[in-house]
């Protein structure tokens, strides 16, 4: 069966982020498989201090809610995590960093997370 692997690697105000989101809600609705990985300033779309006004949508809640109604996992590249200031618990005691931001419904992943997700019936992407 097809799926999608959508390799999102822009910043959370970026068009490309929304294109992302709406593609993976309309694939969803159609019943087909959608995997996501956050990658290089896609990565900031994690971040659990990110506010956002009013009048803009939050991306980050619509990624969560979406995740949440079709059961999807919300990995996030580590390395490029950190190299953003974004990191759980544990990375932030290994480095020695003041605090974590990740927010809890990501997960920080290997870059090989991302390649064990691919196989022959997987469309990678990105946005």
């Amino acid at each position: 069966m097809k799926k999608y692997l959508l390799l999102i690697t822009k910043s959370p105000h970026h068009p490309n982020t929304k294109k992302a989101l709406i593609f993976a809600k309309q694939q969803l609705a159609q019943g087909t498989p959608v995997l996501v990985f956050f990658y290089a300033d896609g990565a900031y779309i994690a971040n659990r201090l990110m506010w956002q006004t009013a009048d803009v949508e939050n991306i980050q809640t619509a990624w969560i809610e979406l995740a949440k109604k079709y059961g999807l996992k919300l990995p996030v590249c580590v390395s490029t995590a950190l190299a953003r200031g974004i990191t759980d618990v544990q990375n932030a005691q290994r480095h020695g960093l003041l605090g974590d931001n990740l927010h809890p419904d990501f997960e920080l992943v290997g870059l090989a997370d991302l390649a064990m997700q691919l196989d022959d019936d997987t469309q990678l992407q990105q946005f």
